[in-house]
């Protein structure tokens, strides 16, 4: 079944990238997830004020973070800068964060997108988002104990 009773009510999933972070709003009892917006900015300060203002809106119980490893699952600078910005994340707003497996996440996105036939510019403005609904999706269906910052 995979249900992930490790949170229970909103959750907020992020894609994280240097330029841009997709993000994505949940709910554990119904498992759906949505895209909700991007980030377009790799000023950090620019990024927290955002994510603060997302979080007073929609008060999750927890934050999920994609982690990108290589296809074997190996680390890489990515996966570093991921790991930190779900620790400043937790650092800054107290709540339980956890790290999802993205490796296929994007190629997930890619696919969606194609299904609903959005291509271009308006394709790279929701990638991010869809992205991280992706990620979001992952952690519904994880059935095992998610590596998190509690």
């Amino acid at each position: 079944m995979g249900r992930n009773h490790l949170v229970k009510g909103t959750v907020l999933g992020f894609d994280f990238g240097t330029m841009r972070i997709g993000i994505a709003v949940g709910e554990t009892e119904m498992q759906t997830a949505h895209p909700l917006e991007t980030i377009n900015s790799p000023m950090t300060d620019v990024r927290f004020q955002r994510i603060a203002a997302l979080i007073a809106e929609w008060k999750p119980a927890a934050l999920i973070v994609g982690l990108p490893t290589h296809a074997d699952g190996g680390e890489d600078d990515a996966t570093s800068l991921s790991q930190r910005f779900g620790q400043r994340l937790h650092g800054r707003f107290h709540l339980p964060v956890y790290w999802v497996d993205e490796r296929w996440t994007s190629v997930v996105a890619e696919h969606l997108l194609t299904e609903a036939h959005v291509f271009g510019r308006k394709r790279k403005q929701v990638s991010d988002q869809i992205a991280a609904q992706a990620i979001l999706q992952t952690f519904f269906d994880a059935s095992e104990e998610l590596p998190s910052l509690k």
